[in-house]
């Protein structure tokens, strides 16, 4: 079997809340950020950063999900796990552990939206303060509404996908 390597998410121009996800024959509907994408992408825009990102690595709940079988790195989400959304701190668009002295937000939430994360290697290499923070695919919410920026699907198309990945896979967002 072949991995595949490219994912691409094609903004909806009538709404642009929500797109479609393609990894390799198939199509999946998805949920964007509030704000639809941009291309300047700024910490707390509501917008989904448009460009070609690699898949970093993958979280998950253990206490409400199974290891997802993917070829990605993986990893069980804590109880203390955060991601620090502080554009002035050293920290910034990357884990923390939780209390944390700037603003963070926590990888163990109460709704379902992280049961399962694939961290998207936006504004990461090099970390540019302010360009924003904490580009995930997730999950979706379950009322169908946007997210704060990142890729949200349905949790079984979610895993499907990364059944599918290759450990290189990229995400291209993208306009219609």
């Amino acid at each position: 079997m072949t991995l595949i390597r490219h994912i691409v998410v094609t903004a909806d121009p009538l709404e642009p809340q929500r797109g479609t996800l393609t990894c390799g024959p198939r199509t999946f509907p998805c949920v964007l950020g509030r704000s639809g994408v941009a291309l300047d992408k700024r910490e707390g825009d509501g917008a989904t950063p448009l460009g070609l990102f690699p898949l970093r690595r993958v979280v998950y709940r253990l206490d409400r999900l199974t290891p997802p079988q993917t070829s990605l790195p993986i990893a069980a989400i804590a109880r203390e796990d955060g991601w620090c959304d502080a554009p002035g701190d050293a920290r910034y668009n990357q884990p923390v552990t939780l209390p944390y002295g700037a603003s963070a937000e926590s990888m163990w939430r109460e709704d379902t939206l992280y049961d399962l994360v694939v961290v998207i290697g936006h504004n990461d290499s090099p970390v540019a303060h302010s360009e924003g923070s904490a580009i995930f695919m997730h999950v979706a919410p379950a009322d169908g509404g946007p997210t704060a920026g990142c890729v949200a699907l349905a949790r079984s198309d979610l895993l499907w996908v990364l059944r599918e990945v290759a450990p290189d896979a990229v995400i291209e967002i993208r306009k219609s």
